[in-house]
């Protein structure tokens, strides 16, 4: 009898896991609660869906900080290379971009995800939408459905819900206390790659929200990192935020935490000072900063905004002040704005295979288990690494439970 495996989440993980299992022989069900798949995919491809990172496995990994070794088998079973041989296979040529990130020569999730549905279809893969799962009675899996509730039983399962991001495209951490009433160890999930709010002042918000800040270098216990950010009525976001996100937030948990700005990373200290000194007493800050240190703009306004009269008298004290200016951070933004989370089933309650040790049968990948990692293509490798890892998991299981039966 063909074994049935079911797949709750239609992401990444969820797809490729069904794409893993399906290909074994076994039956394979993917429920989805939206009305539609792949909705968090499709929404990070709007900007350009990046896939993966084209940097060498020995810097790859440690992207992933302390889930490195837990995620590594399954990055090297599927590997950034082995992403871009997918990609192709589905007919989506990729590139590199100049910051080494990999993107399918659309750019555009849509193509991508229509012919891996068309995949599946063709391994026989069963999808139901509009199936919201609803937690277990006894052995069984219960589905809000538009029609109803119903139960159905499986040989196994893969649970590929996401983590608690962008709740409203459907990753909403529902299933917290339906795993927990199991006896799964859950660290509660926390934002990832998100903002800060920054305790602005109305003057600046007026003149400043919105505006890039280019050509800067930051720095955190992450260490120090040159990109670029965004002003927001708020606080900070944007890409070099997001890059001292997990050292941020991790801060502000055990206290006040600042995001330490060097506004001319190109020039030193000694430079400024020498140059800033040169310029005429009587001559107004704002002369003074762009002639003595090259600053205008959205950065001359964060300099007056973030240090006291004092400072910006002082030319030795201004020139510390643009080299190392702390922004300080009131807390992160709130998880369901955030590109990701921290979070998710613990990996001491997970084996091997990425099966739960208090559930046999039932597996879990993606964002569901906790670890975090960058944006560059990081997140989406991790998820359909380990969605494929947990596919080769349940495979392998049922087909042991049937060649050696209770």
């Amino acid at each position: 009898m063909t074994k049935r495996i079911a797949i709750i989440g239609g992401g990444p993980a969820g797809l490729m896991a069904a794409e893993t299992i399906s290909a074994a022989g076994c039956a394979v069900t993917v429920y989805e609660g939206m009305p539609t798949l792949g909705r968090k995919l499709l929404m990070a491809g709007k900007s350009g869906l990046n896939l993966t990172h084209a940097e060498p496995m020995e810097d790859f990994l440690p992207r992933f900080g302390a889930a490195r070794e837990r995620l590594e088998p399954s990055l090297r079973q599927f590997d950034n290379r082995a992403v871009r041989a997918w990609a192709e296979g589905l007919g989506s040529l990729t590139f590199v971009g100049s910051s080494g990130r990999v993107f399918p020569m659309a750019m555009k999730a849509s193509p991508l995800l229509r012919a891996w549905i068309a995949r599946l279809d063709g391994q026989g893969v069963t999808i139901r939408t509009r199936h919201r799962w609803m937690g277990f009675d006894e052995d069984a899996l219960v589905f809000e459905t538009p029609d109803g509730r119903r139960t159905d039983r499986f040989d196994a399962v893969v649970l590929a819900l996401g983590g608690a991001s962008w709740p409203r495209l459907g990753s909403d951490a529902a299933f917290m206390p339906w795993l927990a009433a199991k006896g799964v160890e859950i660290a509660p999930f926390r934002p990832a790659n998100c903002g800060f709010e920054v305790a602005w002042s109305a003057p600046f918000i007026a003149r400043f929200a919105g505006q890039p800040v280019k050509a800067i270098a930051a720095h955190s216990d992450a260490g120090t990192i040159r990109g670029e950010f965004v002003v927001s009525r708020q606080g900070i976001e944007g890409s070099l935020v997001y890059a001292h996100a997990a050292a941020l937030r991790d801060g502000l948990e055990r206290g006040p935490t600042a995001l330490v700005l060097d506004l001319a990373p190109d020039r030193s200290r000694d430079r400024l000072e020498r140059d800033l000194g040169r310029q005429p007493g009587k001559a107004s800050f704002a002369n003074r900063l762009r002639k003595g240190a090259g600053l205008d703009g959205v950065k001359a306004g964060l300099v007056r905004e973030l240090t006291t009269e004092a400072v910006r008298r002082d030319p030795l004290a201004l020139a510390g002040a643009i080299k190392a200016l702390a922004v300080p951070l009131v807390r992160p933004r709130p998880i369901a704005e955030a590109i990701s989370s921290a979070g998710g089933v613990c990996w001491s309650g997970v084996d091997a295979g990425l099966m739960l040790t208090r559930l046999p049968g039932v597996f879990v990948a993606g964002e569901m288990l906790d670890w975090e990692a960058p944006t560059g293509g990081y997140l989406l490798t991790a998820c359909l690494a380990t969605g494929k890892r947990a596919g080769a998991g349940a495979a392998e299981w049922v087909k042991a439970q049937a060649a050696h039966p209770a």
